[in-house]
């Protein structure tokens, strides 16, 4: 039935397979930039705390009878860390820009969205095309000509990523003055890959900005990349947040989150709450030795190598691999091109990542293909 496509996805080396990596890779793919995802310490407090509740299971969706004290605390919680007024939660950053394109594009609104915004956004945009324009990205110019064509009276969001996931790029801060100056417009950030890794106290792009007015902006705030569990939140004013309770598809029907990832990300919050100035400092030397080694800096939590093809890449991941470093193999249509992503996880030591620096400029291909700018 598909034996044509998968023959033409070999064909291009496009074909992908789950794998079960050997665990003594040194791994530099995932997301779990500040290394919570080995503190079993942490995941006993999680269990602790689950198992102080008679039920263990979400059982329904928030709306029936799936809400549990965990999700009122982590959500009172966020809302306090992150001074926003209000916050819901939602199974997965996935779910939750679908909540929010889906719902907020009432038939008045349109919504102009960074071309390089996350997959789950644009998949989000199908069903409303003619309501969507999009923006070249980072490209504040573009955006405001796209805002002036646009009719005065309808509602706007603009979307943004605070720090874009497959180029590590910081969204400017122009982008929330737009949002000020533009009558009836709120400003929606992604921030999956920008809390945790930007900011003074790591808390991502309003705080990496010192953004305080916050009454026209929308924040989704991911748990599967720094905070190393499962879920997301939408924090907004407390009319958003009650306006998606009792329109959002992603919301209404579906299970409530899941009680142990809930517990978990309460845990994992706690101890980086507590370590934030010790987390910063740490991530900060691996970015400095990846700047001296390579000539790469980076704000984020990791950092891209471009290639020229996908054979070209395909070579490089695996000779890191044979030399024990997992990192990932970023290929087309997920990017415009080729590239090794290689994210900057605190589990890792300083002196494995000097190794795999070292790895990466004497690999005469990678130093042919990357760019250093």
């Amino acid at each position: 039935m598909f034996s044509k496509s998968l023959e033409a996805l070999h064909h291009v080396k496009r074909y992908r397979k789950r794998e079960l990596f050997n665990p003594s890779l040194k791994d530099y793919a995932s997301n779990d930039y500040l290394g919570l995802s080995v503190k079993k310490d942490l995941l006993q407090n999680a269990f602790n705390k689950l198992q102080s509740f008679d039920c263990h299971s979400p059982k329904a969706s928030m709306l029936v009878n799936g809400y549990h004290p965990l999700h009122a605390e982590l959500e009172e919680r966020l809302a306090d860390l992150l001074e926003f007024e209000s916050a819901l939660l939602v199974g997965s950053g996935f779910l939750g820009n679908l909540a929010l394109i889906d719902t907020l594009l009432v038939k008045n609104a349109l919504l102009f969205m960074d071309e390089h915004y996350h997959a789950s956004g644009i998949f989000s945009t199908k069903a409303k095309p003619n309501q969507v324009v999009f923006f070249s990205h980072n490209d504040t110019k573009d955006l405001k000509q796209k805002l002036f064509n646009a009719p005065k009276n309808k509602l706007k969001f603009i979307a943004i990523e605070g720090v874009y996931s497959m180029d590590a790029s910081v969204a400017p801060y122009d982008f929330y003055a737009i949002t000020q100056e533009t009558p009836n417009a709120f400003l929606i950030v992604d921030e999956a890959h920008s809390f945790g890794t930007i900011g003074e106290n790591l808390l991502g792009f309003l705080e990496y900005y010192r953004i305080k007015e916050k009454d026209k902006i929308i924040k989704l705030s991911t748990f599967s990349k720094a905070l190393a569990s499962y879920g997301a939140c939408i924090l907004a004013p407390l009319q958003i947040i009650e306006f998606l309770t009792n329109r959002a598809k992603s919301v209404i029907y579906t299970t409530a989150l899941s009680l142990l990832d809930t517990a978990l990300t309460l845990a994992h919050l706690e101890y980086f709450i507590a370590q934030k100035q010790e987390l910063k400092n740490e991530l900060s030397k691996h970015q400095q030795i990846i700047f001296e080694t390579l000539g790469i800096r980076t704000l984020a939590g990791f950092f891209t190598l471009e290639f020229e093809n996908n054979p070209a890449l395909l070579n490089a991941h695996h000779f890191l691999k044979e030399k024990g470093f997992l990192v990932g193999a970023i290929r087309p249509p997920t990017v415009s091109k080729p590239l090794l992503r290689v994210s900057l996880s605190l589990k890792n030591s300083l002196e494995d990542t000097k190794e795999l620096a070292n790895t990466l400029l004497n690999y005469s291909k990678i130093q042919s293909s990357f760019k250093s700018d």
